[in-house]
């Protein structure tokens, strides 16, 4: 499923965003224009990043937010992955599995800190694995990070560095918009190829599904 053929794939119609449904949901790759381009330079993206922003691609798609009403959503990933990750997304709509929101990090000013605050679900950030000078999967645009205060980071000793995030440290009994075994969006995930933080050993990264797995 990897790869888009054309500058845009529209899957639907217009979505009608606010309502109970979304009569006519839709879900697009484009390539960036010249203004996401501006917000991201000296953002998200800089010199010597692992990818282009040609190589990068704006998909825009519809959502059921928490509150059970349809949004519309925005997030930057690579052109190789933008099939993927529409195709999750599609599913998730049709699970009416809820994303609290979802916008690119340059509105958090490239912090992954402040966008998890938010409960952002996010990409490409042209940024390091914490604590190391590699590449992180999302300075690529290959890993997307869902509903990052329901699904944590969770140090090896148990603990998160999000206090709104303590009561999902236990991920039993489910509560909407977690990623759990079996449930909607690792299945949706699982069914096109892309691995998941919640099955790492030691740590693990409950938000974090990536095309490589890492």
């Amino acid at each position: 499923m990897r790869g888009v053929a054309t500058l845009a794939v529209v899957v639907a119609g217009l979505a009608f965003v606010g309502g109970a449904d979304a009569v006519s949901p839709s879900f697009t790759a484009a390539r960036l224009s010249s203004a996401d381009v501006r917000r991201m330079v000296g953002t998200s993206w800089h010199r010597g990043c692992p990818v282009a922003l040609a190589d990068l691609r704006l998909v825009t798609a519809t959502y059921w937010g928490f509150d059970k009403r349809a949004h519309t959503g925005r997030i930057v990933v690579h052109r190789d992955v933008a099939a993927d990750v529409l195709a999750v997304l599609r599913r998730l709509y049709a699970a009416r599995f809820p994303i609290r929101r979802m916008v690119p990090v340059d509105a958090y000013g490239g912090s992954d800190y402040r966008s998890i605050e938010a409960d952002n679900t996010s990409a490409f950030n042209c940024r390091y694995v914490d604590g190391t000078t590699r590449w992180s999967e999302h300075a690529y645009g290959r890993a997307i990070d869902l509903n990052p205060i329901e699904n944590p980071y969770v140090t090896s000793s148990g603990t998160t560095s999000h206090p709104a995030s303590r009561r999902y440290l236990r991920r039993a009994p489910y509560r909407p918009g977690m990623a759990v075994e079996g449930g909607a969006v690792v299945r949706a995930f699982d069914a096109v190829g892309w691995g998941w933080g919640g099955r790492w050993s030691g740590a693990r990264d409950y938000q974090h599904f990536s095309a490589s797995g890492r």
